[in-house]
């Protein structure tokens, strides 16, 4: 399972491109903030989100594996002037948490999760802390991202200070794929240091979210492909996913 410790330092950089305003509104359409409305965001990253969300109003607790990852966080809601509580745990041994409004599983968090059980175990436990009508949020990769887009690798970045060769291998289960990336980032003398991660990744049907949603106990499921831009129909990379308690 991806931990993201150096990546987690040069994470926002390379995750420049995404539409996190965009992904807050989707939310915040449905789940409106109101006084004292508590919101989960779950494999938090970085914060940014958590950030986003604290500042329209919500009361913000942020969930994530990678200690890296928090410290940057919690940086960023201390500059930002935004009080938020970060707890370092997976997200399928959520623990602790009670009295949840909103649950947010953001930019295809879910997908690091290695086994189906571990997500039904995931969407148990979110189940289970959220209050009644709580609702969740969350995104998976399609099977056309995992089946198409990624095996067509390696893909290459580069920028001032980061770049970056990304090689793709089909994992042994359906849908799944191995990550091997290797980063080489300037430090401040001008020379680059390499180094290497590796992340895997698996999805499943959207059916098979949406009915391990209602199996938990969720309703009101409703599957969106254009919370970031329209996608075609054929060629759908993300779906986006609302379910009320």
């Amino acid at each position: 399972m991806a931990m993201y410790d150096r990546f987690a330092f040069i994470y926002d950089s390379l995750m420049s491109d995404i539409a996190y305003d965009k992904y807050a509104k989707w939310v915040q359409a449905s789940a409106p903030v109101s006084s004292g409305k508590r919101l989960v965001d779950i494999g938090c990253g970085t914060g940014v989100l958590s950030v986003q969300f604290a500042k329209a109003g919500y009361d913000v607790i942020g969930v994530d594996l990678s200690e890296s990852m928090l410290t940057i966080a919690q940086s960023r809601s201390l500059e930002q002037g935004v009080d938020i509580s970060f707890i370092c745990q997976s997200m399928s041994e959520l623990d602790g948490l009670d009295e949840i409004d909103v649950a947010v599983i953001a930019i295809d968090s879910i997908n690091y999760l290695e086994t189906f059980e571990e997500v039904k175990q995931t969407l148990k436990l979110v189940f289970e802390s959220l209050t009644p009508n709580g609702q969740l949020f969350f995104d998976v990769h399609s099977l056309y991202k995992m089946d198409v887009i990624y095996p067509d690798g390696p893909f290459t970045y580069e920028d001032e200070q980061v770049a970056y060769i990304w090689h793709t291998e089909v994992g042994e289960e359906a849908h799944s794929i191995y990550h091997d990336i290797t980063f080489f980032v300037q430090d401040e003398s001008g020379y680059y240091e390499r180094f290497e991660e590796s992340h895997y990744q698996r999805t499943y049907p959207l059916e098979s979210f949406t009915d391990l949603l209602k199996q938990v106990g969720f309703s009101n499921i409703y599957v969106s492909t254009t919370v970031f831009d329209e996608q075609d129909e054929e060629e759908i990379e993300r779906y986006f996913i609302h379910a009320t308690k």
